[in-house]
């Protein structure tokens, strides 16, 4: 993947995963795209209001049934191998199998977990189009990720993307309902309610 595809302001220097752990607070957030840091300016209220709402839902769900656990918005992700310049990705939110989870005091408890999530949604912030997000979406696939949702607020609609798929395999609107599929079997949350 070209890094320039999905972030063309990164910095040319290459980092890791460590130096991106330890960099000292500036206000901004940050992921690593193939060692390359990619700044990125702070959620606007509407896109915390978003991620939040369907987190509580997530979270809910998923502790109802025992079945892992939701992050919140930037945990990292370590998704390159060993032999590459490090990725670290932070979607909005993400679900990870109790069978995946990091194990409590583990490097990957208390780092950036190097697996990629179950469950993935993207929210898109206003400086993000379609061929981005696509691309970062491709990038969570291919490391992995099983499910991803992104989530539109402008348009109220939400792109559903499955494992080894290229494209979106469905954009659900307002009336319909994302599901977990096989990774959250039974979870169901309208789009509107997203939004209201």
């Amino acid at each position: 993947m070209v890094p320039d595809a999905l972030a063309p302001w990164a910095e040319p220097a290459l980092l890791t995963a460590n130096d991106l752990m330890t960099r000292a607070d500036d206000s901004w957030r940050y992921e690593l795209v193939e060692g390359r840091l990619v700044r990125m300016p702070p959620s606007g209220y509407e896109h915390s209001h978003v991620a939040g709402t369907l987190f509580m839902a997530l979270r809910s769900f998923v502790d109802a049934h025992d079945l892992g656990t939701v992050t919140l918005p930037e945990t990292g992700f370590l998704l390159s191998r060993i032999d590459e310049p490090d990725t670290v990705l932070a979607p909005d939110l993400a679900f990870i199998s109790a069978a995946r989870a990091p194990v409590r005091g583990s490097q990957n408890w208390k780092g950036f977990p190097r697996l990629a999530p179950d469950l993935v949604v993207e929210i898109a912030s206003p400086s993000q189009g379609r061929p981005q997000l696509a691309a970062k979406t491709r990038l969570w696939l291919r490391a992995g990720v099983k499910l991803v949702w992104v989530v539109w607020p402008v348009s109220h609609q939400v792109d559903v993307w499955q494992s080894r798929a290229d494209t979106p395999s469905i954009t659900l609107e307002e009336s319909d309902e994302p599901d977990g599929g096989q990774v959250l079997p039974g979870f169901r949350y309208p789009v509107s309610r997203l939004f209201a």
